[in-house]
């Protein structure tokens, strides 16, 4: 593919987004180190966002709010506001599209963007990420960093290996250039090489993103089937995926995963937690008009050292977006897989999706009767909020469905 021909993607992160915000609405913090984190009481004090202030100290997200404490005694901790982060991202989202009507959001700080065919108006993809910072900044507040390249695969790594680390906050990652920029990272600076599949690799004797890529594709598949070759095909930067604007209206799951507040350690009452996940993951899949035919549930354990927990999935005998069809199967795979060890994380995810306007009779149960009242409930949940109408059991000390109605993405909004 000639030069003129080529993609021109962007992709654009928000620094320290939730950190950010949090400075601009409050100008008291902008030089003290602040970490956005949730509530320690309740499991979730996890570092959400840092600022770069508290960076500085060794302080990264992910980890244990306590853990970033130790590390900076003079840590500002503010707990998260969800709601005022999603209407700031959207407003992002419509600066981007004046820019270009390819938006496809990523997550709620990363934006794709398809410019090949705008970026002739701002000059060339440099001066066009340029005027993109300054808008933000001047906007929001809010620093951005671009990574560049003819694909997603490349503007993505672009972003987080090279623009993240520059001023200037950003860089052109060209597939021409791969050997002297990309492959000479650490293997796991490749997109989709995590913690285990990096110790897969140092196994194999590979530590550097150039090593993968001088191999051949059919040892990589002959470990780890199509994966494998997706790899090797990121490590020379090949992507033919476009930067969609329906990305997430075809999705091919529908998930729902919890923290507990606390350890659970007997069956009855994740059993009620189970209860809850399936009730939602069901609703949202009514929402879309959707139903699934495999079920997964995955049990993560409170002893994080010895790796406990479990996750399965079944074949359902038909397809549902019923809770307590699902709650049914789910039960079956819980009761026997959970080995009976303290439960710190449990979550369901129904798969296989497809359009819920054709129902498969039953002869031993009335489907009709069962999406009638789902729907009410959903109705009624629309109406007066997700909490207006609960099962008996998310009464008990163990539901969380009345705590999780006041949050957006398991925060406080």
């Amino acid at each position: 593919m000639s030069n003129a021909n080529k993609r021109i993607v962007f992709l654009i992160d928000m620094q320290s987004f939730y950190a950010s915000i949090e400075k601009g609405a409050n100008p008291e913090l902008r030089n003290k180190p602040i970490v956005v984190a949730g509530d320690p009481e309740r499991r979730s004090g996890v570092v959400l966002a840092a600022c770069p202030i508290a960076k500085s100290y060794g302080v990264v997200a992910a980890e244990a709010l306590w853990q970033a404490q130790q590390k900076c005694r003079q840590l500002v901790v503010v707990r998260p506001r969800m709601e005022m982060y999603i209407r700031i991202s959207m407003q992002i989202t419509r600066i981007f599209e004046a820019f270009t009507d390819k938006v496809e959001p990523y997550s709620i700080d990363e934006q794709f963007l398809d410019v090949t065919g705008s970026v002739h108006l701002f000059g060339d993809p440099l001066q066009m990420a340029a005027q993109i910072r300054q808008r933000v900044w001047m906007e929001t507040g809010i620093n951005c960093r671009v990574g560049i390249g003819e694909n997603k695969v490349l503007a993505k790594m672009a972003c987080d290996n090279f623009a993240k680390k520059r001023e200037e906050g950003v860089f052109w990652l060209k597939r021409e250039t791969l050997a002297d920029t990309l492959w000479k990272l650490p293997i796991e600076k490749l997109f989709g090489v995590g913690s285990r599949m990096k110790r897969h690799f140092h196994r194999m004797g590979v530590y550097q993103i150039g090593q993968l890529a001088d191999m051949r594709p059919a040892i990589l598949t002959r470990h780890w089937g199509v994966n494998g070759e997706v790899l090797w095909r990121t490590a020379h930067g090949i992507d033919d995926s476009p930067v969609a604007l329906d990305s997430y209206d075809s999705q091919k799951g529908i998930g729902h995963h919890m923290t507990l507040p606390r350890d659970y350690h007997t069956a009855s009452e994740i059993k009620v937690v189970l209860l809850e996940l399936c009730e939602e993951v069901c609703r949202r899949a009514r929402k879309k008009e959707l139903m699934g035919s495999v079920l997964s549930v995955g049990c993560r354990g409170a002893d994080l050292a010895a790796g406990t927990g479990f996750g399965r999935q079944m074949k359902l005998t038909e397809q549902t977006n019923d809770a307590m069809t699902l709650y049914e199967a789910a039960c079956f795979l819980f009761d026997r897989h959970w080995q009976e060890t303290p439960v710190r994380s449990i979550g369901v995810n129904l798969g296989q999706l497809v359009p819920d306007n054709v129902v498969q009779l039953n002869l031993f149960t009335d489907n009709h009767k069962r999406r009638s009242l789902a729907q009410a409930m959903d109705d009624i949940r629309s109406r007066y909020g997700q909490d207006a109408i609960l099962r008996a059991a998310s009464v008990l000390e163990a539901g969380q469905a009345k705590e999780r109605a006041r949050k957006i993405g398991g925060h406080y909004k």
